[in-house]
């Protein structure tokens, strides 16, 4: 039976591929007009350099010689649209959301992954998820939820107060920020608590696992398995049939992804599970649960239980938020707290300045600062704005033509016969590469120092350039939480997160370079090694962000 099995897979996909091959010589280049680098492999094209973990110097290269919108081949023949024009953005991710989706290989590996979660699922029931949501990430729920955060916080201060006291000059920033990271959704997300945040308490095997997920996923493999045989498999025989194939094949990478998948799946289940019994428990004091019953899980499920039947979410799909907002959280706040640090290590005279405005702050209260004292101190603000431009956490994003479509540009483009043209028609079918890093980056809209870390920048009005371009961004005119439908929910959280850590830490501690080279490495998050770091079981760099760190009082 499986030699049957076997032989029937492989003659579909020699025929899948023969199509596939075939087709993009049948076919003429529906961009063939539009300048773009030359393919340097017809298998590959130009992806290896495009995704390549250390390879944004290649993205720089490519938009100084092309522009804001061009062509780069892909694989087998296929060609792809680079974008980071503010107008063309703006139809893909708001006027014309309807012809431009999410990838299809995003989609479904997210399905796949995390269940029918808000980031995997489209239309109806991504507006329907989105609403039943939006209420949990109010800046009313925000509010409440800061005490939370500071008590969170304070431990973290406390144990890195614990290792300085002891003589240790240098720490891991990054795996701070990750266990931080992750406490602060497990507690204010879903009443659960991973960490205890004590310097030699263990990593909770959640935070491994969420970590490693992207340096696992995208290995070249495993990303060509999930972009040409996952759309025609994922429904193959029953999931325990599934995972038996996957199980006997003799492929340790997908292997450990599958250990990885694992590990999630059970601790989403456990949290679902717990809050569930504790909302049905008549004699359960809620502001006895882990971050006081104001947890955005409780209050999810209090809001789907009064929901209209149009409206109410399946079990399912609650239990599919839990991954799908731990991973969109934690690793992308965590790493850009750790670069935001790192930043300030290098800069001094801004540490100093966002020192002395936060001791400023916090002399004329008793305790914390509340939320919105805290969210609308000026330079915290500016120096979170700033690294939040520069680098952005997810640097790029894909979206695919559901339909034949026009997008129109903000600049002429020249084309090949030096035409100049105002608007490229985009086929059914096509992928779309944005570049929000590139957006946020662009010297005619951000200045002549639009690749420097500025904070300054943020505490004068913006220029012109910047307003009339129009960015579609939801967030200060950047491109970092996206926009239109699909912007990213939780922004305010992750803010939020930001300025309390900073806040909290930059009073006590002094940052400085630690000497080590830092590398950073695109895994489709922006996330930090050292040239010498050892590899992991995996054969990846170990991932990790050294500091020097020394009390404020100690010079």
């Amino acid at each position: 039976m499986a030699s049957v099995l076997i032989q029937i897979l492989s003659v579909f996909a020699g025929t899948w591929f023969a199509w596939r091959f075939l087709k993009r010589f049948v076919l003429k280049d529906p961009f063939a007009h539009l300048q773009g680098p030359p393919s340097p492999s017809f298998i590959t094209g130009c992806m290896e350099m495009l995704f390549s973990k250390e390879g944004l110097g290649y993205h720089d290269q490519l938009v100084k010689t092309y522009g804001r919108l061009f062509r780069v081949p892909g694989l087998f023949n296929s060609t792809l649209l680079y974008v980071y024009d503010p107008k063309a953005l703006h139809h893909i991710l708001i006027k014309d959301t309807h012809i431009f989706e999410e990838g299809s290989d995003f989609l479904l590996t997210s399905k796949t992954v995390f269940g029918k979660g808000l980031v995997a699922v489209v239309d109806d029931d991504h507006r329907r998820q989105r609403k039943m949501l939006n209420p949990v990430f109010s800046i009313k729920h925000m509010r409440e939820m800061t005490p939370t955060f500071y008590g969170i916080v304070h431990k973290l201060r406390d144990s890195i107060t614990k290792q300085v006291s002891q003589g240790e000059e240098k720490i891991d920033i990054l795996s701070w920020m990750t266990r931080t990271a992750l406490e602060l959704i497990g507690q204010s997300g879903f009443g659960y608590s991973f960490d205890s945040l004590e310097h030699d308490a263990p990593e909770h095997p959640y935070s491994a696992s969420i970590k490693n997920y992207l340096s696992a996923l995208n290995t070249p493999l495993l990303a060509l398995t999930r972009i040409f045989l996952l759309p025609y498999v994922h429904n193959l025989g029953s999931p325990r049939f599934q995972r038996a194939v996957i199980s006997a094949l003799p492929w340790k990478g997908l292997h450990d992804v599958r250990d990885i998948v694992d590990v999630m799946d059970k601790t989403a289940v456990e949290i679902f599970e717990s809050s569930k019994r504790a909302l049905n428990d008549s004699e359960s004091d809620m502001s006895q649960r882990v971050g006081g019953g104001k947890d955005i899980m409780s209050i999810l499920l209090r809001e789907n239980i009064n929901a209209s039947a149009e409206d109410k979410l399946p079990d399912e799909e609650i239990l599919a938020q839990i991954s799908t907002f731990i991973f969109a959280g934690m690793d992308t706040t965590s790493n850009a707290l750790a670069r935001t640090i790192d930043l300030l290590s290098e800069h001094q005279d801004i540490q100093d300045k966002l020192r002395k405005e936060i001791s400023e702050a916090c002399g004329s209260h008793e305790g914390d600062l509340d939320y919105d004292t805290l969210t609308q101190l000026p330079f915290l603000d500016a120096v979170c704005r700033e690294s939040l431009r520069l680098h952005p956490p997810g640097p790029f994003v894909m979206k695919e033509a559901i339909a034949d479509g026009v997008l129109p540009v903000s600049k002429p483009i020249i084309t090949n016969d030096g035409r100049e043209i105002n608007e490229v028609f985009v086929p059914k079918g096509t992928m779309l590469f944005l570049s929000l890093y590139q957006c946020n980056r662009e010297p005619e809209i951000w200045g002549p120092d639009a690749a420097e870390w500025n904070p300054e920048r943020w505490m004068s009005p913006l220029p012109s350039t910047v307003t009339d371009a129009r960015i579609p961004g939801i967030y200060s005119n950047l491109m970092t939480f996206l926009g239109g439908s699909r912007s990213c929910i939780g922004f305010k959280f992750s803010q939020l997160e930001m300025k309390t850590v900073l806040s909290v830490l930059v009073q006590r501690f002094k940052f400085t370079p630690s000497g080590k080279k830092v590398i950073w490495q695109n895994n489709g998050i922006m996330q930090p090694t050292t040239e010498d770091a050892p590899r992991t079981a995996m054969g990846h760099r170990q991932l990790g962000l050294p500091v020097h760190i020394s009390f404020v009082n100690s010079g």
